[in-house]
């Protein structure tokens, strides 16, 4: 008995290294994602993008604006000059939150009475706008501590959270799972679903007919391209039933940029079946450009706290450009004019992928 069990295991592992592929997921994968998750994955918040609005101009609110600059917490990338340019800033995501300093902030200061600061913050991701006001109230508390022999008055931050009054999780994460769930669809089911039909022998079968490259590659993804905005439909209706949440933006431009997103995603499916000879490879493949587009999107750890590199590396993350899309158009209500930066991205990716799988299909036709 021993014995047949030796022998079964020495087939299976000359079975599992005998493939070039299954080779490298087994050496590549781990260490992969042990380098994303040692190097590019923090909880902590830093270099929070903030932009200021300072209607005082005194020594006082710039001594305060250093104070938040110094703390290493915050990077003032935007002065501000009207009050209609903070919800310009937010809506459009080029900054977490805005101070804004009042005309008069050194007047009471000085005068004994309290100073009040207003922060306004992006609240789609509550757990990290509880923080930024956390790091505000720090950064206040010692900048008085340092400073009150010349300040007889007091400091008060007046927070508001932008797009999610109450902080609640539900705000950010329900928007964000149907972006996931859409590129888990897309890409693992299209892809085995190819690879099946390749083992089977259907696939030459259409190659050696009148259909032409890109015929195929329409009747391949037009059925997943439908599947995927059933599902997209039934979690819409899922959130609204179950959760409290519509959308607040144009529900026209969130299914358009679904179909840019899950076309894109199936041109990487068409990828991976045209490289994968089996199911099973098709399968070790699809996880593992998933893994990295789930943990380097920004939907677990802000993008902005990762390194240089892995920040580049974002770039090529189709899942990273629709979960700004699907959450400012779900809980934030922009158009557009606020999100024509990740529009661009999701579009110029999804052609990259089309375009690759179709030059690698016509080469293994050929």
């Amino acid at each position: 008995m021993f014995r047949r069990i030796r022998e079964m295991l020495i087939k299976e592992f000359l079975q599992m290294l005998r493939d070039p592929r299954m080779r490298a997921m087994i050496i590549l994968m781990p260490v992969l994602q042990m380098l994303i998750f040692a190097f590019a994955l923090t909880t902590d918040v830093t270099h929070i993008r903030a932009a200021v609005l300072d209607l005082d101009q005194t020594s006082s609110s710039r001594a305060l604006i250093a104070a938040f600059t110094g703390s290493g917490y915050f990077d003032i990338i935007e002065p501000l000059e009207r009050q209609s340019d903070m919800a310009h800033v937010l809506d459009a995501g080029r900054v977490r939150c805005v101070f804004h300093f009042p005309a008069g902030f050194e007047r009471d200061l000085r005068g004994g009475r309290t100073a009040r600061v207003q922060l306004l913050a992006d609240a789609t991701d509550s757990n990290s706008t509880a923080i930024v006001f956390n790091y505000a109230n720090q950064v206040l508390a010692g900048h008085l501590g340092s400073a009150a022999a010349a300040l007889p008055g007091a400091i008060d931050i007046e927070t508001r959270a932008w797009f999610n009054p109450n902080l609640e999780s539900k705000y950010y994460f329900v928007p964000g799972l149907i972006a996931v769930m859409l590129l888990v669809v897309s890409i693992l089911l299209a892809s085995i679903a190819i690879v099946r039909e390749k083992e089977i022998g259907t696939i030459e079968q259409l190659l050696v007919t009148p259909i032409g490259k890109t015929e195929f590659i329409l009747g391949k993804t037009i059925p997943y391209m439908v599947l995927g905005y059933l599902i997209m439909t039934m979690m819409l209706v899922l959130t609204r039933v179950m959760f409290g949440i519509s959308v607040q933006g144009s529900l026209l431009l969130l299914y358009v940029m679904a179909g840019v997103y899950i076309a894109g995603n199936l041109g990487l499916a068409l990828v991976i079946s045209t490289t994968a000879k089996t199911q099973q490879q098709a399968l070790l493949t699809a996880f593992f450009f998933m893994m990295p587009c789930v943990l380097l999107s920004g939907f677990i750890f802000p993008v902005r706290n990762m390194p240089a590199f892995f920040q580049y590396m974002t770039i090529f993350d189709p899942l990273r450009w629709f979960l700004e899309i699907i959450q400012g158009i779900v809980t934030k209500g922009v158009g557009p004019r606020a999100l024509w930066r990740p529009i661009l991205g999701q579009c110029g990716l999804a052609l990259l992928f089309l375009a690759l799988a179709v030059r690698l299909m016509r080469k293994t036709s050929d």
